[in-house]
């Protein structure tokens, strides 16, 4: 990519939000949706191993989400703070702050996995896998071994996506989820590796992918940034924003994890593996038909940073409400194909003769779970401008809110004070969605209402 073409992406994030939406959007949900389908196919093809190991598969889902959560929170941290300094048109600290967030994920890739491998197996246990202990551990511990691989790929993909730089950032996430689809049946099945073969694919797609990163952000220098060592200045004050935004992020994704292992739980003591393996599958068909409203909301963060940093509320306030009323329009239509098509779409997990008995299972969980897809469009949209203005607190509070306490409240509630047993569960997660949904929005209003006087005053 040539000079004109970065500084064109840069002109276009500055520019009309609509228009920036419009075109950086789609390039991020197609990488999402992608990621996405690769996590599908992992499920289909483990699911021919038997239910225990994709029931393995789920308990140690959370763990993954911990791990990629991170990655993504550094990297919205990122994305916040490199799009303020371009929207401010400080060119030296936007090169400064993304060296800084490159040092930081490098730290944390090598302390990580160092703390938390020992304690894997009793984690694991605690969850309540200890029935598929084997199969979890098979998985998991590779995983975390290449936490390095995830952490890095997520930052390329945000740091890309940071200067409007979103078809590399893209090719980065969409190449990766290709490989994977290739890799797993040889992996689990040529070369005889079971769940752990799966794993492996998992690491190589990652690392392939931020091998070519490494090209483009290091070696062509061919980005808007410049990366050279000699524009890093170390500055506590940078670590500090980044962090700002990046940790609470991180802890937004990790608080999904932990509200995930809650509900694994409560579906344990009402029903046995086969609904967790259900209820895995079902819920990585909903993440799909999330993705529209995910991708929209991360295009936001970009677009929302540089009209913040620039000072303008009419940008600001276009970015976050046409963002949401376009993550409405396609989450809606999305909601429809899960609600109608969801016994087709449960075969995928019901194929072979060990694990026929989920297609019941996973098509009542789909319908059931399709109204969320419509109700995280709105909080998540919030959120993610939130970040980008830099209110990591903020976020993180709501995010508190809307999934610590309002989707387990209300899943509790209707699965164990009502007795609606298993879709307790499931309508819990929606109406505790929804409710946290309005307050993010509500709240968000309350912060452009004080731009607004702030910029007249």
């Amino acid at each position: 990519m040539d000079v004109n073409q970065s500084n064109e992406n840069v002109n276009l994030i500055k520019g009309n939000p609509k228009e920036a939406i419009r075109r950086t959007a789609p390039p991020i949900i197609i990488s999402l949706f992608v990621m996405s389908l690769y996590n599908i196919v992992d499920r289909i093809w483990v699911a021919g191993l038997g239910t225990d190991p994709l029931a393995a598969l789920g308990f140690v889902e959370p763990l993954f989400m911990i791990i990629i959560g991170l990655g993504d929170g550094l990297g919205a941290g990122a994305n916040s703070v490199i799009s303020r300094f371009i929207g401010s048109n400080d060119y030296d600290e936007a090169s400064n702050s993304s060296l800084h967030a490159t040092l930081i994920v490098l730290i944390i890739s090598i302390i990580f996995p160092l703390i938390f491998i020992p304690f894997l197996r009793q984690i694991l246990s605690l969850m309540g896998a200890s029935d598929v202990m084997n199969y979890a551990m098979d998985y998991i511990l590779v995983i975390f071994i290449f936490t390095i691989a995830f952490l890095f790929n997520c930052l390329f993909s945000f740091q890309l996506r940071a200067e409007g730089d979103a078809k590399r950032s893209t090719v980065i996430m969409v190449s990766g989820g290709l490989i994977n689809i290739i890799l797993d049946p040889i992996f689990i099945y040529i070369l005889n590796l079971g769940i752990a073969g799966s794993a492996y694919a998992t690491v190589i797609s990652n690392i392939i992918p931020d091998l070519l990163a490494i090209y483009w952000i290091y070696l062509s220098k061919s980005t808007y940034i410049d990366y050279s060592i000699k524009k890093f200045k170390f500055k506590w004050s940078l670590i500090k924003n980044l962090l700002f935004v990046g940790l609470p992020a991180s802890i937004e994704e990790l608080i999904m994890a932990v509200v995930n292992i809650v509900l694994n739980g409560m579906l344990s003591i009402i029903a046995g593996t086969a609904v967790i393996a259900s209820f895995t599958s079902a819920f990585s068909i909903i993440e799909i038909g999330m993705m529209p409203g995910i991708g929209v909301g991360n295009a936001a963060i970009t677009i929302a940073g540089v009209a913040y940093s620039a000072g303008s509320y009419k940008k600001l306030k276009t970015t976050c409400h046409y963002s949401i009323k376009l993550s409405l329009l396609i989450s809606s239509i999305t909601f429809a194909i899960i609600y109608i098509f969801a016994p087709q779409i449960a075969h995928l997990f019901s194929y072979s003769a060990s694990n026929g008995s989920l297609n019941v299972l996973v098509t009542e969980c789909l319908r059931d779970l399709s109204f969320f897809v419509i109700v995280a469009a709105i909080g998540g949209v919030c959120g993610n401008v939130l970040q980008g203005m830099g209110k990591g607190i903020t976020s993180l509070g709501l995010t508190i809110i809307r999934e610590l306490i309002l989707v387990l409240l209300f899943s509790f509630l209707f699965c164990f004070i009502l007795s609606w047993g298993i879709k307790g569960v499931y309508y819990g997660m929606s109406i505790g969605a929804l409710i946290g949904s309005l307050i993010e929005f509500l709240v968000f209003e309350l912060y452009l209402k004080r731009f607004k006087e702030e910029k007249l005053n």
